[in-house]
């Protein structure tokens, strides 16, 4: 459910789980310099995730939607991506008006579980199957990507790549634990579906967050 407290509601104050000037890792964008910003908060919970410290918003100070954009602007980043968490969870059109004022490239990562808010220039669904996308999320989503951990997840690819627009980038991203067990896999399944990229996971090689 999307929180309600005094001042999250409206997207004001926001629970900053970390912000950082890094590179994409992920993804149609990977290798370009971006600022990321964490948002606490998530109850899609996959067991494989790698941020799970940020599933609890109750563990980030909550910070004024304006000193996030300033955060932002000061790094002198022409690219922002908001990620979680579940980032929409909250109301981001706040965030995105912001963003835009500074004339800052605003991308989302999101699994597409709560309604889509804020003005976004690229949006990346990663769908997750104990939380599926809701709403119009599918036909607005600029990129597919989808974690392979087994091979039913080629299965959850295809189910998407029917529900997102005929020019949405599809990627398929080796579950990072079963790596060495599931990119054969992925490699032959490319090889054989060739409307699929592979997404690595790069900054992790890089060692860089």
């Amino acid at each position: 459910m999307i929180h309600s407290e005094a001042g999250l509601n409206d997207g004001l104050l926001l629970p900053l789980a970390e912000a950082f000037f890094t590179v994409q890792g992920e993804g149609n964008n990977a290798g370009e310099a971006a600022y990321f910003i964490r948002i606490g908060g998530c109850d899609v919970c996959c067991n494989w995730c790698d941020s799970r410290f940020s599933w609890d918003p109750d563990q980030f100070p909550l910070v004024e939607t304006g000193e996030i954009v300033r955060g932002a602007a000061g790094s002198g980043a022409g690219t922002v991506v908001v990620t979680g968490g579940e980032p929409l969870m909250w109301d981001l059109g706040h965030l995105c008006c912001g963003l835009k004022e500074q004339n800052i490239k605003r991308c989302l990562e999101t699994s597409g579980a709560y309604p889509l808010s804020g003005e976004w220039e690229w949006i990346c669904l990663s769908p997750k199957r104990n939380m599926p996308p809701t709403g119009d999320i599918c036909g607005r989503a600029d990129e597919l990507k989808v974690i392979i951990e087994s091979r039913d997840d080629f299965e959850w690819a295809e189910r998407y790549k029917r529900l997102v627009r005929e020019d949405c980038r599809l990627f398929l991203q080796p579950e990072w634990r079963s790596f060495k067990t599931v990119i054969p896999e992925i490699v032959d399944y490319v090889k054989n579906n060739q409307e699929w990229k592979i997404s690595l996971q790069i900054h992790k090689f890089m060692h860089i967050p």
